[in-house]
């Protein structure tokens, strides 16, 4: 079978190590790929944003099967495209995507649901939105309505910060069209919990736990990035937790999506804030998460191909999964200065050596091999995965391995799992 993988970071290096696994592969083709999927199989040079184009190289290549990495392609369509030319693709229609794409949908589906979520409220005018921070006396969240990279949210304790982030969003365009439309919403308390489950119209199959660390600064501060680290599987996440979590937010947003023509078949991501009152929904993604893939895989024991194929298939009611009861850590090697201006065109050295160790394995983000050299091309270089008795040994492994790759301006928080670690020790 040959598998063809769109997208080019982390998450789908992750994808790509967990197919190699299966015998039933003889070729893994990425597209565009990293460093990292270089080795594996084979990186091709087609323009990931030309959906016909796409669909051409799928049909030269005979690929049997297509997985959609990132939420543009999805909510672009490009999963509709596919299966009107009769190709297997894993991932959610444009319709079903929609909950990704646009949270001020999403949000309208959730109060439609009942769904426990951040009382929220959306603009379409900067003035209005204006007047309504103003009026606010507790801190709020401010998000672009539209894809943004992971990177449109912005946690603001003082309404004063909200200010500038309506500004950033709506006047100076830094999210371009996705900034059209702010969403304002109350500021939750609580630990955050990433909650993965597969679907397959009517089957939902929840996966084993994650939990990402966001802001770029140790101690959880400074701005939101697309993910610094993450731990699988999260010690916040009780049995009681996850049967809320299916019961009140996962059965009825694919009931509502159901509802409102767009049945969603694929992996449908939840991000959680456990509160006080409970869990409430921070965000809806349609496609695996980055950089808690690379720790949830890192503990996969079944075969991944059969898992996504029985979803592409209907299937899903059938299939058992399994997992390593192991920990994971991962830890993001980033590039000075993001999620802001950062440099590029970084030689990376000691991957070989971190490779190498057990238990450990070097998921590439935005690499590239010139020749004999792996070279940065983008904020989020690498995410280095160790597996351990518990957190703390995992996280130990995950470090050493950081230490021993090197590239100009590198940046790592170095206390992920920290928080995790802690709470499980004043438990105990």
């Amino acid at each position: 079978m040959r598998v063809l993988i769109i997208g080019g970071g982390g998450r789908e290096h992750a994808l790509a190590c967990c197919l190699a696994k299966s015998s039933r592969i003889s070729e893994i083709v990425c597209t565009p790929g990293n460093a990292g999927t270089a080795a594996l199989g084979r990186n091709a040079v087609v323009n990931a944003a030309d959906h016909d184009a796409l669909l051409r190289f799928a049909q030269d290549e005979s690929i049997d099967l297509i997985i959609v990495g990132p939420e543009q392609p999805l909510c672009d369509g490009i999963v509709d495209k596919f299966q009107a030319a009769g190709l297997r693709i894993f991932g959610p229609t444009a319709a079903a995507a929609r909950i990704e794409g646009d949270k001020a949908y999403a949000k309208m589906l959730m109060r439609r649901a009942h769904i426990p979520t951040a009382e929220a409220h959306v603009f379409d005018r900067h003035q209005d939105a204006r007047d309504y921070v103003a009026s606010r006396e507790a801190g709020v969240v401010v998000k672009a309505a539209g894809l943004a990279g992971g990177k449109g949210v912005f946690v603001c304790p003082d309404p004063a910060d909200a200010m500038l982030a309506v500004d950033s969003i709506m006047v100076a365009g830094e999210f371009g069209d996705a900034g059209r439309t702010v969403i304002v919403e109350e500021l939750l308390k609580g630990q955050e919990l990433s909650v993965f489950a597969l679907v397959d119209d009517r089957t939902i199959y929840v996966l084993d736990t994650a939990q990402d660390h966001k802001p770029i600064g140790e101690g959880d501060t400074g701005p939101n990035t697309g993910g610094m680290g993450a731990i699988s599987p999260a010690p916040i996440a009780t049995a009681d937790v996850m049967a809320t979590v299916e019961r009140e937010v996962l059965v009825p947003i694919v009931d509502a999506l159901r509802s409102d023509g767009a049945p969603y078949r694929g992996l449908l991501y939840v991000g959680l804030m456990l509160t006080a009152g409970g869990p409430k929904v921070l965000e809806f993604n349609c496609r695996f998460g980055d950089p808690e893939t690379q720790a949830l895989l890192m503990r996969l024991d079944s075969d991944l191909l059969d898992v996504i194929e029985a979803v592409v298939d209907g299937r899903l009611a059938e299939t058992e999964i399994k997992w390593n009861p192991k920990s994971a850590v991962t830890v993001v090697m980033a590039s000075e200065g993001y999620p802001g201006p950062f440099e590029r065109s970084k030689t990376i050295e000691g991957l070989d050596v971190a490779g190498s160790m057990n238990d450990v394995r070097v998921f590439h983000a935005a690499t590239r091999r010139i020749g004999g050299r792996v070279i940065t091309t983008g904020g989020r270089v690498l995410g280095v995965t160790a597996l351990g008795a518990g957190l703390a040994e995992a996280k130990r492994l995950a470090y050493e391995a950081v230490d021993v790759i090197r590239f100009d301006n590198a940046y790592c928080r170095r206390d992920i799992a920290d928080k995790a670690i802690a709470a499980a020790a004043a438990r105990a």
